[in-house]
């Protein structure tokens, strides 16, 4: 990574953003931000939107318990609109299709300001909105996403990435249903995204961690001060969406950087179901991060993703299923000395030759243990 130095009810009041006399650009940037703590993110859209000429910020909150959203549109000349909308279900998909891609649609269809700096509700994530302007037309031909970015509160990175503390603990989970940890997030933003920021001192191993876990060719800000956007660059989509595929098939084999690494855990074998129970605390726990995909003897039809960081694991059925052969990948993160025993364990829990000799590829058999998080298991008929 590159380290640069340098509803339904409407209530309160409401001031109309009025179009200025100048020609409309083809689309407006976007730059997305993104974060696990409030005030380090509010820090930086405030930052950003004053040195950025012509800019417009826009916030949204969502507040799980009333279900409401809250959008607050400001630029140089002070606040614009504050308005609260009531939702049928507080979560961050609604909030995103019912007002933060209209909302960025309409105030780049004004033409007035030359870009747009987009702040997310806390916790949640970039992907479905760069997914529908990458995809949809109606926004494509209005926004263009010039870089997503992760911010990272300084002295609260170890606590952030490898604690075990969750969302909701902090109350900053954004639907009722929202059981994630805060390291497996702040982890995904971060490898969502083009740019990460730090706001406060942030030692080197901090910078360290976010080398290896951010996708390769990303931009690693330790102080937020000095960074200055840049409306006219792209977001690189398709880099980004291969490099957070749980499916992934790039390979990525072993990222060193100081006193952090990642590795790449890879086969064409399934997991044994009863070695991976047994062991999977071990291989999804403690303060790392891992992320991926895997298949199970018991079950050859079905492809499960694995996501987990700070001690919390969450494996379930892959919303995709791959067209290609099934296979096991993991990518684990980790700043402690156990690399060699980590691989010695993942392969422990493969089928081995003499399994696939007895056995074949995949068992028919009745429970696997794993119906819990992935169902019942499927007999082909």
């Amino acid at each position: 990574m590159d380290r640069t130095r340098t509803s339904h009810g409407h209530r309160g009041p409401r001031r109309a953003v009025q179009p200025a006399l100048r020609s409309r650009p083809v689309t407006t940037p976007v730059a997305i931000v993104t974060g696990t703590q409030a005030e380090a993110v509010e820090r930086t859209v405030l930052t950003l939107a004053w040195d950025t000429l012509g800019a417009v910020a826009v916030h949204h909150t969502i507040d799980v318990t009333r279900q409401t959203l809250t959008r607050v549109v400001a630029d140089h000349t002070g606040i614009l609109e504050r308005e609260e909308l009531d939702l049928d279900h507080a979560c961050a998909s609604c909030a995103l299709r019912e007002d933060i891609l209209p909302t960025l649609a309409r105030l780049a269809h004004t033409g007035r300001w030359s870009s747009i700096v987009a702040h997310l509700p806390i916790s949640a994530d970039a992907t479905g909105i760069c997914r529908v302007i990458d995809y949809d037309p109606g926004y494509r031909d209005l926004l263009r996403v010039s870089e997503v970015i992760a911010v990272v509160d300084g002295p609260e990175w170890e606590n952030d990435l490898l604690g075990d503390d969750l969302l909701i603990e902090r109350e900053i989970h954004t639907s009722a249903e929202d059981g994630r940890s805060v390291a497996e997030t702040l982890s995904s933003l971060i490898e969502y995204a083009d740019t990460v920021l730090a706001v406060g001192e942030f030692p080197d191993e901090g910078g360290d961690l976010i080398s290896v876990l951010a996708r390769p060719g990303a931009r690693l800000v330790p102080d937020h001060l000095v960074y200055a956007l840049d409306p006219g660059r792209t977001r690189h989509h398709d880099a980004a969406e291969a490099w957070v595929d749980p499916m992934g098939t790039q390979p990525v084999g072993l990222i060193e950087e100081g006193t952090a690494w990642t590795v790449e855990l890879r086969s064409d074998r399934p997991f044994h179901p009863g070695r991976l129970r047994e062991h999977i605390a071990e291989l999804g726990g403690g303060p790392r991060r891992s992320r991926g995909c895997f298949w199970l003897a018991s079950r050859p039809g079905q492809a499960c993703e694995w996501s987990g960081a700070g001690g919390q694991l969450s494996v379930g059925t892959a919303l995709v299923q791959p067209d290609g052969p099934p296979h096991t990948r993991l990518l684990a993160t980790g700043v402690d000395d156990d690399i060699d025993e980590l691989v010695t364990l993942f392969n422990r829990c493969l089928v081995t030759d003499e399994e696939i000799a007895r056995r074949g590829w995949t068992w028919n058999i009745a429970d696997d243990g794993f119906d819990p998080w992935l169902g019942p298991i499927e007999r082909a008929a």
